[in-house]
């Protein structure tokens, strides 16, 4: 996955452990290392608790299990907000295009723009590749709407999951 610093900057507020609040972040991608699997399973298990928990599927262990068993270092990034791990984002081929996975960030995080920078860094990337976007989210979460602004629309869903794809150049990618 390519490294390069997102030339965003988000805007100050909450801050997770080891950044400080108050001010605009810098943000940047660095290529994930085996040595990041446990931060990224706790990671996973703090983010996706509220809604596993209230869809009744939260396991205290599988949920970092399931982090473990699939992550692939070479398709994952590890996401830094002043030089401190502030979440992770992977891309993984696929037949027809990509899948979006383990896209989580740091809690106190959440709701200053940092997603959305992200997010759009990596689909300008994939739409420049022209290629297709798949992902999956929980039924219920915020993370919805974080991505159809970006273009994702719904596919398919099941009780538990929604399924969502995003066709090239689909969707705003503006600032926000």
């Amino acid at each position: 996955m390519d490294t390069s610093a997102g030339a965003d900057r988000i805007r100050p507020g909450r801050a997770a452990p080891g950044i400080e609040a108050g001010h605009p972040m810098k943000w940047a991608l660095r290529s994930a290392e085996l040595a990041d699997v446990d931060a990224i399973a706790e990671l996973r298990a703090t983010v996706l608790r509220p809604d596993l928990e209230r869809l009744g599927r939260f396991d205290e262990h599988r949920v970092r299990q399931r982090l473990r068993d699939s992550f692939a270092p070479q398709h994952t990034s590890i996401i830094l907000a002043d030089g401190a791990f502030a979440g992770c984002v992977a891309v993984r081929p696929a037949e027809d295009g990509r899948w979006l996975e383990h896209f989580y960030l740091a809690p106190g995080l959440h709701g200053q723009g940092l997603g959305s920078a992200v997010l759009r860094t990596l689909l300008e990337r994939l739409d420049a590749d022209g290629v297709l976007v798949r992902l999956n989210v929980l039924q219920g979460s915020a993370a919805r709407r974080l991505y159809e602004r970006h273009g994702f629309t719904v596919e398919v869903q099941d009780p538990i999951d929604i399924y969502m794809v995003r066709r090239p150049g689909a969707g705003a990618l503006a600032p926000g």
